[in-house]
């Protein structure tokens, strides 16, 4: 098993917007502070509801409830993208929902890492690291499982495209993502 000691330090500064601006204004304002000041945290991998790899075909990492009870509180639900690294392995893309998957009825926040890799195995006890550079939009309900399915399927392909822009591959090498664990 990896020992991760859990990073409680997650880089932050209070995001304050005008509520009557626009959401796309929103969004930009979220994405303009994430890039200048991105949330960096670390922990390790548990195992989650178990929905992501068998209900929902899309496999995700786990952070603890230590790790999401740290978050600061200016980090809306939602979904967002960035970078991922586990271990001292390769850097990836990511896709990663903070809430309370609402069509599951989950009474626990979670945040649930999608990277966008195919590894060889499960990597439970991991050290998995990542960085928020990036906000898609916020938590939504929906009518039925292929609905989630359809929309966690554009988000992927949203932050795929978004983390191809020079600015976000940039902070693909964060100093926080390339240190090696200790």
């Amino acid at each position: 098993m990896h020992y991760c000691r859990n990073l409680y330090k997650i880089s932050s500064s209070k995001l304050i917007f005008n509520t009557n601006s626009k959401m796309s204004t929103f969004y930009n304002k979220i994405n303009q502070r994430l890039l200048t000041n991105p949330f960096y945290t670390k922990g390790e991998v548990i195992h989650g509801f178990g929905r992501g790899s068998k209900e929902l075909g899309i496999p995700t990492a786990n952070f603890a409830e230590d790790v999401v009870d740290h978050l600061p509180s200016d980090v809306q639900t939602g979904i967002y993208y960035g970078w991922a690294r586990v271990d001292d392995g390769e850097v990836h893309k990511m896709v990663l929902s903070v809430g309370w998957n609402p069509y599951f009825k989950n009474e626990k926040k979670s945040m649930e890492t999608h990277i966008m890799h195919e590894f060889d195995a499960d990597f439970y006890g991991a050290c998995l690291r990542i960085l928020i550079t990036g906000y898609l939009r916020p938590e939504e309900n929906y009518n039925s499982l292929d609905e989630l399915i359809t929309a966690i399927q554009n988000d992927i392909n949203n932050a795929k495209n978004n983390l191809d822009s020079p600015d976000q591959i940039n902070l693909k090498n964060y100093e926080e993502m390339m240190t090696k664990q200790e």
